[in-house]
């Protein structure tokens, strides 16, 4: 089991390996290219089956710290988006890319994130889950408002992917939660090093495609993705502290608010947009998990009483 943990844990370094592995030798990564859909219906299996209806239930016992981290996750990232495609140039698959990512629920990494950062892992959980389902209608909406402007956006086949990649997954693992306790407690310590070896190959394939043109000219995406990610951390810690938060929950919003489900935006771009909008997507996954990671290790040296999780609603 300590093994698992310590794979799982080391998440930003599988991601960042396939990364670079697939700037270089293209070819290792870029077989994955046909299972990305599948691969990303497994990793939201993976999380469904991770929830229970208890876990519903708790969200009506903290609210507003939920609804708080859900306001500023739609509301700061998005516009971050937004705003770096118009200081930072871009071409404009590059540009509806980083909006994309940006309309995305948090990332289910963030919850590994969190733990490692001694925050409210609980809190971090519930934030997950509720972007998660409000991405149904928040990604495509938000999307369609803020890159519609540069490229006709179907917001309903965005409606109807996200559906089916996100809620079908998840509701099916929720299901198999309640029906088939034993298996998936059997399954359960395999499901996240599964989620990470999975979404790594996942951005791998991605960069892989458009290695050349990265190889090339892909410092302005490089920038325009560690702008978002590092601005999100920030002003995710900032919006929370305005409402008077302690610092543990400071620390969960921020990573929940800079941290996207890169995955789903890979599939969204795939489906709906040119292959070169999926790379800053893919992109992404490698600079939130290393920024999250490097903030998780700053915030576990620097530990915050536990009391504070108590006034975390």
């Amino acid at each position: 089991m300590r093994s698992l943990s310590f794979f799982t844990n080391a998440f930003p370094i599988w991601v960042m390996l396939a990364g670079v592995l697939a700037l270089f030798h293209p070819s290792w990564l870029t077989w994955f290219a046909p299972y990305i859909v599948p691969g990303l219906a497994v990793i939201m299996l993976g999380m469904g089956i991770t929830l229970s209806v208890d876990d519903f239930r708790k969200v009506a016992k903290m609210p507003r710290a939920v609804a708080v981290g859900f306001t500023a996750h739609y509301m700061v990232m998005p516009f971050l988006g937004w705003a770096i495609t118009k200081i930072v140039p871009l071409p404009t698959s590059i540009a509806v890319g980083v909006i994309l990512v940006s309309c995305c629920p948090c990332g289910t990494a963030s919850n590994v994130v969190n733990y490692l950062a001694r925050a409210n892992v609980a809190l971090s959980v519930l934030m997950t889950m509720c972007s998660t389902f409000g991405a149904i209608f928040m990604t495509p909406l938000l999307t369609k408002w803020l890159a519609g402007t540069l490229v006709p956006v179907n917001a309903w086949g965005l409606f109807v992917s996200t559906l089916q990649v996100v809620l079908l997954p998840v509701v099916l693992g929720l299901a198999l939660h309640h029906l088939f306790p034993r298996v998936v407690r059997a399954a359960l310590p395999v499901a996240p090093l599964v989620s990470v070896v999975t979404i790594a190959l996942i951005c791998g394939s991605i960069i892989g495609q458009s290695a050349d043109t990265l190889r090339e000219s892909g410092a302005a995406m490089l920038l325009a993705v560690f702008l978002l990610h590092s601005s999100g951390f920030g002003l995710g810690y900032a919006f929370s502290k305005a409402f008077g938060y302690p610092a543990i929950v400071n620390r969960t919003i921020s990573i929940e608010v800079g941290m996207q489900n890169s995955g789903l935006a890979v599939v969204l771009a795939r489906q709906h947009f040119s292959p070169m909008t999926a790379v800053p997507c893919a992109v992404s996954s490698v600079f939130h998990s290393v920024l999250g990671s490097l903030l998780a290790g700053i915030w576990r040296l620097r530990p915050v009483a536990c009391a504070d999780e108590r006034q975390s609603t």
